[in-house]
């Protein structure tokens, strides 16, 4: 009666798990455009950088694992990129700048790079 293979479980599995991280960037994208108008002292940017940094750090954590299937080079570049976008993060936070844009900018690229 229900006969799936395990190819298809796995791929409809990672297809759902890009669609949940594309969404996650995505809501972390309209968080910082909504903190970067309203400024880095507001109740928006204190939840934009919240989240943010619990979604890289998820990410971080996640492509460290060796059960990651990724490329070992991608998952180091990824990494780094992770690591960029928590220390501007806590950069900002700390009030020592205030490149909303250039978390805004990354974010987007990573997340139009998920297929």
């Amino acid at each position: 009666m229900y006969q799936f293979s395990y190819a298809d479980v796995q791929s409809t599995s990672v297809s759902d798990a890009k669609d949940r991280e594309r969404e996650l960037l995505t809501r972390s994208i309209d968080m910082l455009s909504a903190a970067a108008t309203a400024g880095q002292d507001s109740m928006e940017a204190i939840e934009a950088l919240n989240f943010t940094n619990r979604v890289w750090t998820i990410f971080v954590e996640d492509l460290g694992s060796s059960d990651n299937a990724l490329p070992k080079e991608l998952r180091a570049n990824l990494i780094s990129i992770g690591l960029w976008l928590l220390r501007e993060a806590e950069d900002i936070r700390q009030g020592r700048t205030n490149n909303f844009e250039g978390l805004i900018e990354v974010s987007q690229i990573i997340r139009d790079g998920i297929q």
